[in-house]
């Protein structure tokens, strides 16, 4: 396993000190074909920090997004909150809840939501805005179940309702989620796989009114953002107080090239955590960074986790997320 875990490391660091291009650029011309894009956007301080690969650790509520076979990869009930500042002034904001019927099964409920502050409606001859003000925001609602079909292999699944809504139009879908989870016995190697967002294409409803009092209420459907995710993590150190987490995950989206997503985290008697992760072959991401501190208290167990993200042109993300364990 130490074996395994310098190569791990010395991959990260030469091909971050070469900033060489290490897959090819085969699926960029993908790029736009998707809707519903906030689907794309990370949920929870932790897995983000650790530069989205968290399909094989999902271990705690944010499993919800990530992986639902996860939801069976933890003992107690959990309620998440996670606040997202992301670019451009966009909130993005996650709810969610894990009840575990008995020591197999589990079931889970989420409600994610995107908004922006309103904006000025400008037209060809108006560049300045014509007094009007018009919104933008997404919503999607899920429930998810999972159960241990052995005592390494799960599986779990979500359905998602999601709303889109710009102005006077309005999209709605449903769409499903898949994923498996496997303890290898090697150790504590485990593998996920994962498909996220598999549905229908997608059109609005609704009509704008154009320029000379002319009317569009034919719209041209897209796909929905589905991605299929392979992940491997383990634990290459584990004595005491201290652990740490390695996790890398291959990504497959149907609307941009493939990438991978690495991380690390460090834990001390699973009190504190310091989390760190790298994106190879996203073009606007690359490195991202956290911590998290979990806070026994009276009613509940309370995990409080950050972390940022960066941006080549665009600048950062940072995200705040609470756990409470019951």
């Amino acid at each position: 396993m130490k074996k395994i875990f310098a190569a791990f490391l010395i991959f990260i660091v030469v091909s971050v000190e070469s900033n060489a291009q290490l897959f090819p650029n085969l699926g960029g011309q993908r790029a736009g074909i998707s809707t519903a894009q906030f689907l794309k956007i990370g949920v929870g301080s932790r897995a983000t920090a650790l530069g989205d690969a968290f399909v094989a650790v999902s271990n705690d509520a944010s499993a919800l997004y990530w992986n639902p076979a996860g939801l069976v990869q933890f003992d107690n009930n959990q309620i998440m909150f996670s606040h997202n500042i992301w670019v451009v002034d966009i909130n993005h904001d996650f709810l969610g809840a894990v009840y575990h019927l008995d020591a197999t099964n589990a079931i889970g409920v989420a409600v994610t939501s995107l908004s922006t502050q309103d904006m000025q409606v400008t037209t060809e001859f108006s560049p300045f805005g014509t007094g009007e003000y018009f919104s933008y925001g997404d919503l999607a609602f899920a429930v998810s179940y999972a159960r241990k079909m052995t005592d390494k292999f799960s599986f779990g699944g979500t359905v998602r309702y999601i709303e889109e809504t710009l102005a006077n139009l309005k999209m709605r879908g449903v769409m499903i989620d898949l994923g498996t989870y496997y303890w290898t016995g090697l150790g504590t190697t485990r593998f996920a796989v994962a498909v996220s967002n598999f549905g229908n294409q997608l059109a609005p409803d609704g009509k704008v009114v154009l320029i000379g009092k002319r009317e569009k209420s034919d719209w041209q459907a897209f796909s929905p953002p589905t991605i299929f995710r392979i992940g491997f993590a383990f634990e290459p150190y584990e004595y005491g107080d201290h652990k740490i987490t390695t996790s890398i995950q291959l990504n497959h989206p149907n609307d941009n090239s493939e990438n991978v997503s690495t991380g690390l985290e460090y834990s001390w008697k699973q009190i504190v955590f310091l989390r760190g992760g790298y994106k190879f072959n996203v073009g606007e991401q690359n490195y991202s960074f956290g911590l998290g501190v979990n806070l026994p208290i009276r009613i509940a167990q309370c995990t409080v986790d950050y972390s940022f993200s960066n941006f080549v042109r665009l600048g950062n993300a940072q995200r705040f997320s609470i756990i409470l364990g019951f």
